[in-house]
């Protein structure tokens, strides 16, 4: 399924055969680009970017690769193609055909879901602008400006749901997120986690294992919904995601890589006096932006994501591949709550534990990775492990947030954890020499000393590519 590049906006959704929504579309297409300039990455406007531009939405050979000006990329609107034969998996509506329309009873609630999601993706762009500045490599700064401009495709397949499907109400949703910043005290991004600043590279990394995995698993959430255009939009934006999340595995893995290195041939656990990032560090930032990420998925128990699944607007991750009713009226599911001192394992019904449900999947997605990190230690043949903190460590939502516990799972004092969480989190000193090591790399092939080069370059480039030419 081809995507129209002749087009002002390209599309494979036929847009030139609805004139009003197009008209809908290009008027606001200039305040995006005037968002972007003002708040898409910093001092990159005439750069020439070895980026991957959609061709098709066929998995097999979707991507073009070529150089391009950022503020020419041809962000566009892309969904898989239409099966005439889909039917709603869940829910009271299961059975019954996709819908192509907006359900009028359900109008609210699916706007609440898109605007959601469509929220993150400029937040995300502008929490991570000033990073190019610093970026370790040409490698590097390429990646970073993939995934900027592949969240900024996002944010419109979000907005062409809202201005396709919902009227007045959705050309002001549209416009809104193009008016709250990340970070902004009056103004901010709807998630908490969107308005935190991403500060340096390794920050970065983090950012894209973790929190672009939640997106990961939100996505494919939507993706299973009765509302067939939304579902479409978020299969193909998956497709995006998944580079975005090799980002950070990757870059995760490179700084591991070199941290060992250094302990090797210098045979020395003190990193820093080489430069280095030491491995306690590393897992420090990993219990920060696990923590983060895993509140992103809500409380334990939610009546609002029970009505999403119930109403065929939002289902679980694999739906089709889960063995029950899709009904969930009389089934369990084990949730993780207090009582007294201990933290336990207690039967919730399942409707209502449908973000726990989704938490585990992910904590599960993220342990994988987790271990694939651990396998390039055990090679250098050192003594130290990476560990997933408890999912009730450092949390700001749902049951867990008015606890302290140690990244075992151990509850503790407030007292206790005013004294020791400078043990599991990054202090200021930490995040300042995380700082001290961002200076930009802009040598064709050559790496910051912190981080090891990569396995293989992108489109099987070779090692002294030039991904970025500053003209």
């Amino acid at each position: 399924m081809s995507i129209n590049y002749s087009e002002k906006i390209p599309n494979n959704v036929n847009l030139s055969d609805d004139r009003r929504l197009q008209r809908a579309l290009e008027s606001w297409q200039p305040n995006y680009l005037k968002w972007w300039g003002a708040l898409g990455p910093n001092d990159s406007s005439d750069y020439d970017v070895y980026l991957r531009t959609a061709v098709s939405v066929d998995p097999r050979g979707w991507a073009h690769f070529d150089y391009v000006k950022m503020p020419d990329y041809r962000w566009g609107i892309f969904l898989t193609p239409v099966d005439g034969e889909r039917k709603i998996n869940f829910g009271r509506h299961k059975g019954e055909a996709a819908w192509q329309e907006v359900p009028g009873e359900y109008r609210a609630e699916l706007r609440r879901l898109i605007v959601t999601q469509g929220d993150t993706e400029p937040a995300s762009v502008e929490q991570q602008r000033a990073l190019g500045l610093t970026a370790p490599s040409l490698f590097d700064l390429r990646n970073l400006f993939q995934v900027n401009v592949e969240e900024g495709r996002h944010l419109w397949a979000m907005v062409y749901l809202l201005h396709g499907y919902f009227g007045r109400d959705g050309r002001e949703e549209a416009e809104a997120m193009l008016e709250r910043h990340s970070g902004d005290p009056d103004k901010p991004r709807i998630l908490q986690a969107f308005n935190e600043e991403t500060p340096d590279w390794l920050s970065f990394f983090m950012f894209t294992f973790f929190t672009d995995r939640d997106g990961k698993y939100q996505l494919a959430s939507l993706a299973e919904s009765g509302f067939d255009p939304l579902a479409r939009s978020c299969r193909f934006m998956l497709t995006e995601e998944a580079h975005h999340m090799f980002v950070g595995e990757s870059g995760v893995a490179r700084v591991i890589k070199r941290s060992c290195e250094i302990m090797t041939e210098h045979k020395t656990d003190d990193v820093r006096t080489h430069g280095g990032i030491e491995l306690e560090l590393l897992q420090k930032y990993l219990n920060f932006h696990f923590s983060v990420s895993v509140d992103l998925f809500g409380h334990e128990l939610s009546t609002n994501a029970a009505n999403f699944y119930t109403m065929g607007l939002k289902g679980r991750y694999q739906e089709t591949k889960i063995d029950d009713n899709h009904l969930l009226t009389e089934y369990v599911y084990k949730v993780s709550e207090v009582q007294g001192d201990k933290i336990i394992q207690v039967d919730a019904p399942a409707l209502t534990s449908i973000n726990e449900r989704l938490r585990d999947d992910y904590i599960a997605d993220c342990q994988s990775g987790v271990n694939r990190w651990n396998k390039i230690i055990k090679k250098f043949g050192l003594d130290f492990e990476l560990k997933i903190p408890h999912r009730s460590f450092h949390r700001g939502i749902g049951s867990f947030s008015t606890f302290q516990t140690t990244p075992e799972g151990k509850l503790i004092t407030q007292a206790e954890w005013d004294t020791r969480h400078s043990e599991w989190l990054p202090t200021d000193e930490d995040r300042a020499y995380i700082q001290s090591l961002m200076k930009r790399v802009t040598e064709p092939g050559k790496m910051a000393n912190w981080i090891a080069p990569p396995d293989r370059g992108i489109n099987n480039q070779n090692p002294e590519f030039e991904y970025v030419r500053f003209n």
